[in-house]
């Protein structure tokens, strides 16, 4: 597109310049504090400031080379470790930088979003390891409570300081579905996440009752929908296609809840054709979006994989 300004990106909108978000004409400018920031991509393998290990993989698109980082490293996997963990520290001023000048210069314009994702179940895994973690939560139950602790505290801490600075919704979740299921329990999610997540969204909302709540969590959770809105949603985020049917979300949650993403980034972008994604996006208008409450756009970041062609068909449909 001919932009400058690209330098360092955090998917997220930390580091970032905003440049490509504005030129494409987006409603939404995201800004991140939490562990999310923690990975980007990267040219080597590192260890995060949470003492999380990252790899460097490639691989091959018929675009060209890409990469992605994965975890390979948790400070937490051995039990001894957990009580004398240190956390990094959410009361940094220069975590909130980004923030500040975001709401000062591009408040006005545009919708700003404070991402805390990952706010609880992903950090702590990442620390603990996914497969221990996942044992915890049955054979644990207290050592798993006083880890997931460590990422809510610190992604509440954020969220609140993003909100008293402004933002107009917060942006929360965890990667809780599978593509044909969720990956525990909704009996699980209700004991160890519901009670943690109903503060969350309570205490954002005493600070400023207008501040809008996004919880983000890919696959398969159509059971514990309504406990999200029992506990006070707003926005669904991302309505991934190939897990749920968002013709019937709508149908059931549209009076409740506005829905964010919906664009296929499995299928139809990477692998569709254009006329393909053009008559994907307004199906999604037809119907996710009938009345309103859609914030349209792809159910995660567009990947190498997606030709450029693909990606115009989307964008210049939903301006048209």
């Amino acid at each position: 597109m001919g932009l400058d300004g690209q330098g360092e990106h955090n998917p997220h909108g930390g580091g970032n310049t905003y440049q490509l978000e504005r030129a494409l004409d987006e409603d939404l400018l995201l800004t991140s504090v939490g562990w999310a920031n923690s990975y980007y991509q990267s040219n080597h393998d590192y260890t995060d400031e949470w003492g999380v290990g990252w790899r460097v993989c490639e691989y091959q698109t018929p675009f060209g080379r890409g990469i992605y980082t994965e975890i390979h490293g948790h400070p937490l996997a051995n039990d001894d470790a957990i009580s004398g963990y240190r956390p990094p520290n959410p009361n940094r001023p220069e975590l909130y930088r980004d923030s500040v000048r975001l709401v000062r210069e591009y408040g006005r314009e545009y919708f700003i979003v404070g991402a805390t994702v990952t706010t609880i179940f992903e950090t702590a895994w990442a620390l603990r390891g996914l497969e221990q973690m996942m044992i915890d939560l049955v054979e644990n139950p207290e050592l798993a409570e006083a880890i997931l602790d460590i990422p809510y505290r610190y992604h509440l801490t954020a969220a609140k300081k993003l909100v008293e600075l402004g933002v107009d919704m917060i942006w929360t979740g965890d990667d809780v579905g599978g593509q044909s299921a969720m990956m525990i329990s909704p009996k699980m999610w209700r004991r160890f996440f519901k009670p943690r997540m109903a503060e969350f969204f309570a205490e954002l909302k005493h600070i400023n009752p207008n501040v809008k709540i996004a919880y983000h969590s890919d696959g398969v959770i159509q059971p514990i929908i309504p406990d999200l809105i029992e506990i006070g949603l707003d926005v669904l985020n991302p309505i991934q296609p190939a897990c749920m049917d968002p013709a019937w979300l709508k149908q059931e949650y549209g009076d409740r809840l506005c829905f964010w993403g919906s664009i296929d980034e499995q299928h139809t972008l990477p692998f569709g054709t254009p006329a393909d994604v053009r008559k994907e996006v307004l199906t999604r208008l037809d119907t996710l979006g009938k009345g309103g409450g859609l914030i349209i756009g792809p159910t995660h970041h567009v990947q190498l994989d997606t030709p450029t062609e693909n990606f115009w068909a989307m964008v210049n449909t939903i301006r048209q």
